[in-house]
């Protein structure tokens, strides 16, 4: 399968990455009826994702079709952002700390995570 990614132009794998990653993160905002929850449960599962496929040393198609197609699309750093700056402008400090300090912890705990279940 890696011959035949190789062969494909990196914007196309991106491109095609991107539109499943755009279609997942839907599919996880109906399940979890959109909002903080699914902004946090797509951007853990990403880092989680991209930890793992960057430890396991993939060649660039890989790359850029899961790495940055999928996980950029899937994960969302714009919504983070939104969700925190609401809560700050709604006067709840102590929702846009915990937001935040969770959302990192969590998404850096995920990196951690998938280097470990690949194995490195």
């Amino acid at each position: 399968m890696t011959a035949a990614l190789d062969a494909i132009p990196s914007p196309i794998l991106v491109g095609v990455g991107g539109a499943a990653g755009a279609l997942a993160r839907h599919a996880v905002d109906g399940l979890l009826n959109g909002g903080r929850r699914s902004t946090f449960a797509v951007n853990v599962v990403g880092s989680t994702l991209l930890g793992a496929l960057v430890a396991a040393s993939p060649p660039a198609a890989t790359l850029a079709l899961i790495g940055t197609g999928f996980c950029g699309a899937f994960t969302t750093f714009s919504s983070f952002a939104v969700n925190v700056s609401r809560a700050l402008d709604t006067g709840r400090v102590d929702l846009a700390l915990a937001d935040a300090a969770g959302t990192l912890v969590a998404a850096l705990a995920g990196v951690g995570l998938g280097s470990v279940l690949v194995g490195v």
